[in-house]
């Protein structure tokens, strides 16, 4: 009886054992697959800083060299230097953060009344607003140019910032989404007591959204940091270009001076990855609540 008692125990644990066994390699593939991804991901980047720090006569050497020969730091006072740089700087900021608190603020407030609040024909507009995101941008590109031209808002930043503060479709989809998540029993107690839909949006309901707030909010960021057609169709003013327009100064009629410009674009693209690195796990669990658990 002990021996067979024996026996089972054994078994088990050598069940388990093989099991765990089985994860750790499982898991030690996804790693190594996943490094080796990111490796092909990264490769453009390092390239480009690799690039940006050496000097002519080694861009047009018959074998390149990833890590440079002569490493060349003034590359980035000199791209500095060569364009208006702060100027577009300021001018990227300015698009940037006024965009991103427009479209933020809009489509939440836009996704609590699709989420929240019961109204008639609420559904049929949802879907309306869903058939805009088919439509490319270059259907209604030559229809509103020609709107904020007779606005007189062409060669501004106007007609970039404010069609933000009317939304954004996906935006609204994820944020309607995230609110679907959370239970309709938070603003029916609330209404009880008395608080109207504005109190319900800004007291309840948007302190529980964060991930999602946030998660826009570095999508937007990132779109409008990087944005080169909205610049290039309405800015024809070279002090009121964004850094991305301004980039395209490095690149002359007969030579293009591929160090500074790798430099600049460093100077640019590293914000952006700074501020992704720091807000992955709000984003990721913005997009993964955003899902929609249907009440």
């Amino acid at each position: 009886m002990n021996s067979q008692i024996f026996g089972n125990k054994k078994s088990i644990i050598e069940t388990k054992s093989h099991i765990s066994y089985g994860r750790t390699v499982k898991m030690i593939f996804v790693y190594l697959l996943l490094i080796i991804i990111s490796i092909f991901f990264l490769i453009p980047l390092v390239w480009m800083i690799s690039t940006s720090l050496k000097p002519l006569n080694e861009l047009y050497s018959v074998t390149p060299h990833f890590i440079p020969q002569n490493i060349m730091w003034s590359n980035y006072k000199d791209a500095v230097n060569s364009i208006p740089f702060f100027v577009y700087l300021k001018n990227t900021l300015i698009y940037a953060v006024v965009a991103t608190f427009g479209v933020t603020v809009s489509s939440f407030i836009v996704a609590y009344g699709f989420s929240k609040i019961d109204w008639k024909g609420r559904e049929f507009l949802f879907f309306v607003l869903l058939m805009t995101m088919m439509l490319p941008p270059q259907v209604t590109m030559i229809p509103v140019y020609i709107i904020f031209k007779h606005l007189g808002w062409v060669n501004s930043l106007r007609p970039l910032i404010i069609p933000s503060f009317f939304g954004s479709a996906f935006y609204i989809f994820l944020t309607r989404q995230f609110m679907l998540t959370i239970p309709n029993e938070f603003c029916d107690s609330a209404r009880i007591d008395g608080a109207n839909e504005w109190q319900i949006l800004w007291k309840i309901i948007a302190p529980m959204c964060r991930p999602i707030v946030w998660t826009i909010i570095v999508f937007n960021i990132v779109g409008t940091w990087n944005d080169f057609m909205g610049p290039l169709i309405y800015l024809s003013d070279e002090s009121k270009y964004t850094l991305s327009l301004g980039l395209q100064q490095f690149m002359g009629a007969h030579s293009t001076l591929w160090n500074e410009l790798m430099a600049a674009s460093a100077l640019t693209t590293i914000p952006m990855i700074i501020l992704f690195f720091f807000s992955q796990k709000t984003m990721l669990e913005g997009i993964t609540l955003s899902g929609g658990i249907k009440q």
